[in-house]
């Protein structure tokens, strides 16, 4: 007796997964996963090129080593993995340090990773927006001083009008 089995579909998941594996594992942005307790379960790429922590320095640590002293004192990193659990998504901006200790701005984004139902893990990306971050400060920064050169002419008109106004008297 022969038996056929069609194995178009697994074949299908598979080159799916293997696609999603190599988006991952070539992304510029720090993509990892993380159980529920927060401990790294699988490092990118991207993870090594912004924190500077190879797989086998980081796989098995906290993700909290990524904030700063005073987030990890308050909590954050716990918040961040409930909020994420509770509302199924948890997106934010701010200063993450990286391994030599240096800081840079982040964009971060967590969402909790299901399988049937279940809560497993968490999902976690993180991109490097400090240029980005810097540029915004800039920007503002002169608009800011146009806004006061913008006064100071404004005053300078009107002074200049009053002091005309007086020699006509």
């Amino acid at each position: 007796v022969v038996t056929f089995v069609d194995v178009t579909e697994r074949k299908k998941h598979e080159r799916a997964r293997s696609l999603l594996a190599a988006i991952v594992e070539s992304s510029q942005d720090a993509i990892i996963s993380c159980d529920l307790d927060g401990i790294i379960t699988s490092w990118n790429i991207g993870g090594e090129r912004i924190k500077g922590y190879s797989p086998d320095e980081i796989v098995g640590q906290h993700f909290s080593r990524f904030y700063t002293e005073t987030d990890r004192a308050n909590g954050k990193p716990a918040r961040a993995l409930g909020i994420a659990r509770d509302q199924g998504r948890y997106e934010e901006e701010g200063w993450r340090v990286r391994k030599d200790g240096t800081f840079f701005w982040a964009s971060v984004i967590i969402d909790p990773i299901y399988e049937d139902g279940t809560l497993v893990g968490f999902a976690k990306i993180t991109r490097d927006i400090t240029e980005r971050r810097e540029a915004q400060l800039k920007l503002e920064q002169m608009h800011q001083q146009l806004a006061e050169s913008q006064k100071l002419d404004a005053l300078g008109q009107l002074t200049g009008g009053v002091a005309h106004d007086f020699n006509n008297l």
